[in-house]
Formats: structure tokens, C-alpha cells, sequence
């Protein structure tokens, strides 16, 4: 007959062991939590209306930092990017034109190399802007527009102008505030 005998060294290891293995599992948790908020979890606030009705001023937004990484904006995809002349103003806009591409607006109608192009949103471009005589994107860069065009200060003008890739923060993919409309940004 054989016996089972615990000592204290036995009981000591076994604790040892499971908080080991606690700790492991608590770090990689946290290590998984700080990779997922640093690479989606950038919080932009819109300001102004000119996203509406998708997105409405004060909105708070999440950023996928890490989606363009493995590939290229496309369009229709909403983005935040910073100013050309100021880092610290950051833009929310929809692209609608891409590198290599001519953005052209006439008669208030988005053209991309001659066809007419639905707009995002409701509005008419009463504005052309820039985009009157026709702008060839470089590449690398992107036309961006506002949902509402009307109050928008996107690719039409010169203080905004095209936007560089190195210029995008990341991808808007998630409303987090008001709650009353949290959810997935189209």
C-alpha cells in the first residue's frame, strides 16, 4: 500500500507554481490590453459638423492606427489626419480620391478621371475649390472630402489641400461617445 504524503516543500512549490503562473497570465493580459488600445484605441474628437450625418461635432472616435499598415486607404474609407501647416489640428474626412487619380467638381458632381462619382453624404458640391480646373494626386496622395460639403474645410481648399499618407493617423472605425450612438463609423 502506498501512501500519499504532502509535506510543506510540496505545498510551498504547488503555491509557487500557481502564482507563477498567475503573474505570466496577468502580464500578457496587460501586455495584450496596451497593444490593442495603442494600435485601435487613439480617441479623436470630430469638431464641426462637416461629417454629418455619419459623424456630428463632439463625437468621439476610435482610431485602427495599425490597419494601413497592412494595407492602403481606400476610398470611402473615413480617416484622421493631421494639418499640413499645424501637427496639432487633426481632420476627420472621407476619401474619394486616390494616388494617380484626377479629382475634378463641376456642375456641384465629383468626377475621379472623367466619370461622375457619388458623394459621401447628402450635399452638392456648390464649392469646387482646388478641384475646379482638376487635381492629379501624386502618389501617395489622397482627396478628402466632408459628408457635408457645404460646412466642410477639406481637399477643395488650399489650406488643406491633398493629403499625404504620412500625414493619416489611422482609420475611423468605432463611435464611442454620444453612447446614444456608439457604434461602427461607416
Amino acid at each position: 500500500m502506498k501512501q500519499n504524503f504532502h509535506t510543506e516543500e510540496n505545498e510551498g512549490q504547488s503555491r509557487l507554481r500557481t502564482v507563477l503562473s498567475w503573474a505570466v497570465n496577468l502580464a500578457v493580459v496587460v501586455t495584450l490590453a496596451l497593444f490593442v488600445v495603442m494600435m485601435f484605441g487613439d480617441r479623436v474628437t470630430v469638431a464641426g459638423r462637416s461629417m454629418e450625418p455619419e459623424l456630428a461635432s463632439d463625437d468621439v472616435v476610435l482610431l485602427n492606427k495599425l490597419w494601413y499598415n497592412f494595407g492602403k486607404p481606400k476610398r470611402m474609407d473615413v480617416v484622421a489626419f493631421t494639418g499640413k501647416d499645424n501637427a496639432e489640428k487633426i481632420y476627420v474626412k472621407r476619401i474619394v480620391g486616390l494616388p494617380g487619380e484626377t479629382v475634378e467638381i463641376r456642375g456641384g458632381s465629383l468626377y475621379i478621371d472623367g466619370t461622375e462619382t457619388p458623394l459621401p453624404g447628402d450635399g452638392r458640391l456648390m464649392a469646387a475649390g482646388l478641384a475646379e480646373a482638376g487635381v492629379t494626386l501624386g502618389e501617395g496622395e489622397y482627396f478628402v472630402l466632408g459628408d457635408d460639403p457645404e460646412t466642410s474645410e477639406d481637399s477643395r481648399f488650399a489650406n488643406v489641400g491633398s493629403v499625404e499618407r504620412n500625414q493619416i493617423l489611422g482609420k475611423v472605425w468605432f463611435r464611442i461617445s454620444p453612447l446614444s450612438r456608439l457604434g461602427f463609423v461607416n
